[in-house]
């Protein structure tokens, strides 16, 4: 099945971007934000460019445009340094022409991989300066002895750069074939060679081994020194449980819902990521993965303003404009062209999703009453604690749990023993070596004691395995959600490789039972997953597990019968879908409430469920702020009083109040990752908190207790991001 095949089959051969030439708003000059208030303080954005680089490492030329904006242009547009690294030429089959284009177009596979080069440049420079004519300055670059990549660098924008290393791509979306980068990876292939494009600089093919690769990743990561690193989707949903054969059968496996390019491009950069981290150069970064053609199964997520702009930039990619470049290759990639996709169906242009939905459980008390916030950077788990009980004044962030030689991946899920004692929840990929068969897996660190300067200290972290022991299925393990029963027992949920969902148990925090699934949603994947990554659990007013998990058509509840007894299927919630992962809160008297974003609007919903039997409804909705991702929410004042944080679309942090009905959202300039979190301090004051793009830890905190108080300005909390050993500091030009 060819990538423009699956194009046709996931949305009709009219993937290519919605027209419209609006802004976002955080871009539109003059333009103000819909029913908002700005939040005290607020001004230039908290984090200063200066501390922030990104690195974007994708297959193919358009991945980035699709699948990581709005973030990608958030993040150019804040002047901050912008590296992206395509390792495949794009080549295709070699023809620049639209699907159904009625006249034979000459195969010129050199060509066709400048003009993607040429749409790219356009494309980013749009983002950058507003003029997609903007001029770039090309030159070989050796980022590795004996091999030259070709570095494109925006002459009016220079922090803005493109890298290309023209290897030749698989051709092909999931049919098995040799030479690719999931050949490379796997060892099929010994070396993949480049397919010089048309007019480069670099004068001659160089065919790359498999750690020669990752060593010129590593030199882009020891270069760049990111703050954050964006890469593709490592963990595809499979769409069929039947493998495919091959010749070789390293090759065979299952079909998934994206281009074998695009995962093979995420391994590589987690490979490059954990040998960076060896080398002990630079901050340690932040890691983003984002979902790939499986966006074209799932609902859409994002307002209709942020997908105009999203699809203006793919038009201009696509060459729609039909603007002159000077190069008789072409000026952009025809096959996208500048086709917009009517009706309701779903498109690429029309979502973002990470593939880690994250947790709003990453800031907790300790015991003593001080909080205490946990982020996953470099791979590794940090923690930032207050000084003193609610004083607003945080330390770190110190490491914690132990160096673990794999990498952790996304947010960390914190919940609080009855005893005071913190656990921490988190997933790592175990890479193959050796001896060791690539994996994922769930990973707990408990806290042991606390230092006298008030931290908190945890053992070692602990595998918990995954619910699917074949190696290849707990790559789609989900993100984990844990809760403490009033018997002391910690139970954690994730998502299978199903569609289901398991949990294990630690009764009075001891030892773990084996995994178990929960009744129903279970069963094999047909037209589109059934449950996706989003859950989240809490215990109710009378002791009871609640678990939400959204679905492509509705959100799903499981609920205890007894207080302490794993959850069962509810009734159904009659709740519509989900653009996303859903937060749960408890409120008084066992009723519960859901906060998640309304699919194609992106406006978060608020939906209740009271009592022991009662039914769902949606209660209220939210002014519309765009964005994406989870809600995080934490009690504000008495009976359902409620703070809510959720990402805008300017990449932002918005909070509102809810007392009865939701409050305006106040924004902060906090542009940053992954999910918010929101938790009450010792003084009953709701405390909002952000990992920033520069890696550092921001919040804001209400000056009184109860929903309706207002909140201070965002200040950034503690140190930096510890440089490793070697770090000089300030980015090096490419």
């Amino acid at each position: 099945m060819t990538r423009r095949r699956l194009l046709r089959a996931t949305g009709g051969g009219a993937l290519a971007a919605l027209a419209g030439a609006g802004f976002w708003a955080r871009l539109s000059p003059g333009e103000p934000f819909t029913h908002t208030e700005e939040l005290a303080g607020s001004g230039p954005p908290l984090a200063d460019a200066r501390n922030q680089s990104f690195l974007h490492v994708v297959a193919h030329a358009d991945d980035a445009l699709y699948f990581m904006n709005p973030n990608l242009e958030q993040g150019i547009r804040s002047g901050a340094r912008s590296v992206t690294v395509c390792l495949t030429g794009g080549e295709s089959d070699g023809r620049n022409a639209a699907p159904g284009t009625p006249d034979p177009v000459p195969r010129n596979r050199a060509d066709f991989a400048r003009a993607r080069t040429n749409g790219l440049r356009a494309a980013h420079a749009l983002m950058a300066t507003g003029d997609a004519r903007s001029p770039w300055d090309l030159e070989a670059l050796s980022l590795l002895p004996g091999f030259q990549v070709e570095l494109h660098t925006l002459r009016a924008a220079p922090h803005n750069q493109l890298v290309f290393l023209e290897l030749v791509e698989a051709r092909t979306v999931s049919a098995p074939r040799a030479t690719s980068l999931r050949g490379l990876w796997l060892g099929v292939a010994d070396t993949l060679p480049t397919l010089r494009p048309a007019r480069t600089p670099v004068p001659t093919v160089h065919r790359y081994t498999r750690d020669q690769l990752i060593a010129t990743l590593v030199a882009l990561l020891e270069r760049v020194r990111p703050t954050v690193v964006r890469t593709l989707d490592p963990d595809a949903a499979h769409c069929s449980p039947d493998r495919q054969s091959a010749a070789d059968p390293r090759l065979a496996g299952l079909r998934y819902y994206d281009h074998q390019d695009h995962t093979a491009s995420a391994y590589f950069a987690l490979a490059a990521l954990a040998a960076y981290r060896g080398s002990e150069r630079g901050r340690p970064p932040v890691l983003e993965s984002y979902l790939g053609y499986e966006l074209g199964v799932l609902p859409n997520n994002l307002d209709n303003r942020t997908a105009r702009r999203k699809g203006r930039v793919l038009d201009v990619y696509g060459w729609a404009d039909g603007r002159r470049c000077g190069d008789p290759a072409g000026c952009g990639d025809r096959k996208v062209g500048g086709r917009s996709y009517s009706g309701g169906s779903r498109n690429w242009t029309r979502s973002t999703r990470l593939r880690a939905p994250g947790s709003n459980a990453w800031i907790r008390p300790a015991a003593d009453g001080r909080l205490a916030a946990f982020a996953v950077l470099g791979g590794r788990a940090y923690c930032w604690t207050e000084t003193r009980p609610g004083g607003g004044r945080f330390t770190g962030p110190r490491p914690l749990g132990g160096d673990l030689r794999d990498l952790l991946d996304s947010q960390i899920h914190a919940v609080r023993h009855p005893g005071g004692g913190l656990w921490l929840f988190a997933v790592r990929t175990v890479l193959p070596d050796a001896g060791r068969a690539h994996r994922r897996e769930l990973m707990a660190a408990v806290q042991t004691g606390t230092a006298p300067t008030g931290e908190p200290l945890f053992a070692r972290w602990q595998p918990l395995g995954s619910p699917d022991h074949d190696p290849v299925r707990s790559l789609e393990i989900g993100f984990p959600a844990a809760v403490v029963t009033p018997d002391g027992a910690v139970h954690v949920f994730v998502r299978t490789w199903g569609g289901g969902l398991a949990h294990r148990s630690a009764p009075h925090g001891r030892r773990w039972t084996p995994w178990r699934r929960l009744e129903g949603q279970a069963g094999r994947l047909k037209s589109a997953p059934d449950l996706v990554d989003g859950i989240d659990a809490c215990v109710d007013s009378h002791g009871r597990i609640h678990v939400v998990a959204p679905s492509g058509r509705t959100v799903h509840h499981w609920v205890s019968h007894e207080p302490g007894r794993p959850p069962r299927p509810a009734a159904a919630t009659g709740l519509p879908e989900a653009a996303g992962p859903v937060s749960l809160v408890p409120l008084e008297d066992g009723a519960v409430r859901a906060l998640f974003r309304q699919a194609g609007t992106a406006q978060v919903l608020i939906a209740e469920r009271q009592g022991r039997i009662g039914n769902w409804r949606v209660a209220a909705q939210c002014a519309p702020m765009g964005g994406y991702g989870r809600v995080a929410a934490a009690p504000a004042g008495s009976g359902d009083g409620m703070v809510l944080a959720a990402r805008d679309d300017a990449g932002h942090v918005r909070v509102a109040g809810v007392q009865g009905a939701p409050g305006p959202w106040w924004t902060g300039r906090v542009p940053h990752v992954a999910a918010a979190g929101a938790v009450q301090d010792a003084a009953g004051r709701a405390v909002v908190v952000a990992l920033g793009n520069d890696g550092r830890l921001y919040t804001v905190r209400q000056r009184a207790a109860g929903a309706d108080a207002p909140f201070g300005a965002w200040r950034p909390a503690g140190a930096p991001p510890p440089a490793q050993a070697g770090s000089r500091g300030r980015v090096r030009a490419l």
